[in-house]
Parts: C-alpha cells; sequence; structure tokens
C-alpha cells in the first residue's frame, strides 16, 4: 500500500494544501507583498551595481537601495497622495455649498448648441435636460465624496497603513538583499525544461519593468502637463484633474482625453473660442503625442505584445485587482503568450525531426 508513487501523490497532495494556505495567509496583505515584489523587480539592476560598489556587503547595499527607492518613489507618491485627497476634500465641499455646480455648466453648453445637436439628442431620448443636470451633478459629487471619504478613512486608519507599508519596507530590504538566491531556488523547484525556465522568468521581469516604469512614466508626464493647462486656464482642482489624466492614461487608447475634451468642448460652447482651441491643440500635438512617442519606446517595444493585447488585459485587471491591475494584467497576458509560443515550439519540433 505504502508505494513510491502513492507517496509521491500524497506530497504533492501536501504541497498544494500547504502552498494554497501560505497564498490564503499572505492575501490581506496581497499589495503590500506584490508592490514590495515590483519594486525589488525594478531596482533590482541598480542595486546589483550598489553591491559591486559597496564590496559584496548585502546589508549595506540593501539599505542604500532602499533609502533611494523612499527618496525617489515612494517619499513623492505619499506627498502627491496627500495633496490629492486634500484637493479632492476641498471639490467635493464646493460641490456641496454650491459654488461649483456642474449641471449649469451642462445647461450652458445644451444653450449654445447648435439645433441639430438638440435635436440629435431628442431623437435619442436625451431630453430631460434638468434629469441629465442632476446626473452628471451627482456622479461628480459621489467621485470627490470618494476621495474625500478616503482622506477621512485615511486619517481614521493611519496605523493600519503604516504597518502595511512598514511591511512593504521590511519586504523590500530582504528581497533586494536575497532575491538572486530567491528567484534561483524558484527556478530550481518550477518542473518545467531549463530553457522554458529562462524564457518565463525573463518575460516576467521585462513585463514588469516595462510595465510599471512605461506607463507611470507616460501617466506623470500626461497628468503634469494636462494639470498645467487646466492650471493656466484657471480651472479649479486643476491638480484632481491632473490626477484623474494621469490615471486614465494608464489604460491605452483611452487616455487623458476623456477628461480634457469635455472641458474644451465647454470651452466653444460657451464663446471661449481661443481657450478651446488652445486646449485642443495642446491635447492633440502635446498631450496625445506623448502617449504616442513615449509608451510605444517604454512599454511595447520590451513587452512585444499588440496594443489590443495591452488594452483588454490592462482594462481586465483594473476590473478584477483594482489599481494593481495595470501591473497584474499585462504580466497575466504576456506569461498566457510566452507559455502557449513555448507549447506551440515543442509540437513543431518532432514534426520537424521527423522529416530530417
Amino acid at each position: 500500500m505504502n508505494s513510491p508513487e502513492l507517496r509521491q501523490k500524497a506530497f504533492l497532495l501536501m504541497l498544494i494544501a500547504v502552498s494554497v494556505a501560505f497564498i490564503w495567509i499572505l492575501l490581506p496583505f496581497y499589495g503590500t507583498v506584490f508592490w514590495a515584489a515590483v519594486l525589488a523587480i525594478i531596482f533590482t539592476p541598480f542595486h546589483r551595481k550598489v553591491l559591486n560598489a559597496m564590496g559584496q556587503r548585502r546589508n549595506l547595499a540593501a539599505f542604500t537601495t532602499l533609502l533611494l527607492v523612499l527618496v525617489i518613489v515612494i517619499l513623492p507618491v505619499t506627498i502627491m497622495a496627500i495633496s490629492l485627497l486634500q484637493e479632492g476634500a476641498l471639490i467635493y465641499q464646493k460641490i456641496r455649498s454650491g459654488e461649483l455646480n456642474f449641471g449649469m455648466y451642462f445647461q450652458q453648453i445644451m444653450s449654445a448648441a447648435p439645433p441639430w445637436l438638440v435635436n440629435l439628442l431628442d431623437r435619442s431620448g436625451l431630453t430631460n435636460i434638468a434629469e441629465l443636470q442632476d446626473m452628471l451633478s451627482s456622479g461628480v459629487l459621489r467621485g470627490s465624496q470618494f476621495i474625500a471619504t478616503h482622506a477621512l478613512s485615511l486619517g481614521q486608519n493611519a496605523f493600519e497603513f503604516l504597518v502595511s507599508f512598514g511591511i512593504m519596507l521590511y519586504l523590500l530590504f530582504f528581497l533586494l538583499r536575497d532575491g538572486d538566491s530567491l528567484a534561483a531556488k524558484i527556478k530550481q523547484a518550477m518542473p518545467l525544461t531549463m530553457e522554458h525556465k529562462r524564457h518565463l522568468s525573463s518575460k516576467f521581469t521585462t513585463v514588469i519593468r516595462a510595465t510599471v516604469k512605461g506607463n507611470v512614466v507616460v501617466a506623470a508626464i500626461q497628468g503634469s502637463l494636462g494639470g498645467l493647462i487646466f492650471y493656466f486656464f484657471g480651472i479649479q482642482g486643476a491638480l484632481l484633474w491632473g490626477f484623474m489624466m494621469a490615471f486614465l492614461s494608464l489604460i491605452p487608447a483611452v487616455g487623458a482625453g476623456l477628461i480634457w475634451i469635455p472641458v474644451a468642448i465647454y470651452f466653444l460652447f460657451t464663446g471661449a473660442v481661443w481657450q478651446g482651441t488652445v486646449l485642443i491643440a495642446f491635447g492633440v500635438f502635446v498631450i496625445g503625442l506623448v502617449d504616442n512617442l513615449l509608451r510605444p519606446v517604454l512599454v511595447g517595444r520590451d513587452t512585444k505584445m499588440p496594443d489590443y493585447v495591452v488594452l483588454i488585459s490592462t482594462l481586465g485587471g483594473l476590473v478584477l485587482f483594482g489599481l494593481n491591475g495595470f501591473v497584474i494584467g499585462p504580466v497575466i497576458a504576456a506569461l498566457f503568450m510566452s507559455a502557449w509560443d513555448l507549447f506551440a515550439a515543442a509540437m513543431d519540433t518532432p514534426r520537424v525531426e521527423r522529416k530530417d
């Protein structure tokens, strides 16, 4: 009864069970663990240079790299998040007090709209302007209320945030220090050929670095440019709208146009022709050009995935995993394509050998 085959099956069952249990334990901090691993992958090439420069003193090199991550990534993001939450809370108060009335802005557009557009809206069933005003105002109100509520909850859950932040830094230190040996152990344990291991691990790290660095750089540039042009035109909440443009630019083929195009239309329909024209030109030839030039160079060239795959996987990742999904989605898509490429190559190899 106690055969080697039975023992092997029992061991594999136990291995799966303890792996699932370990993942279950990590789920409450999956975002913390995920971003610690992502930052470790991104900064590993720099860490290796620091390690060589410091005479292979692993603890000192890991601590130095960790300080760099704090200075150039985490500290600016934290400051920006606090400023954004404050701006969102301010916008929310202005909407509630009536100082900002998006329904009134919509009414101004409809009053200046040509008759053919009004007739088109009538045929589409959008005849109740008051109802559309209420929907628009309530939608913006809910969005700003969401930000204001999270600003309050951030203060209430400061301890939980600090714990997660500390865990991320703690994990990042050890992933930087022991990352190479840990990666070697994972590769050794994978029941794949060495060629497949190298191919999949290379694709995994390449897609993470390209997706994070490329998308974040593009998003930061587009959001900054959009926020600056909004500030130039005196639009309230320029920081908030800049952040929204940065977030939307994470989604390929959607981008910041969802924010600046309605504003340009408002300018044109309310008589501010030069502002609307300048905003359209700036959006198309400056903000849009950043996406068209930088994203293929920083993202597409390294991931080697079609644009439609990047789009669908990013959208699906955002729906399933939230903000983390803009990395998780493309990584899963890249591994999917790589695994099937390896499978197809393996299936073709015997046929070639039989012909020879």
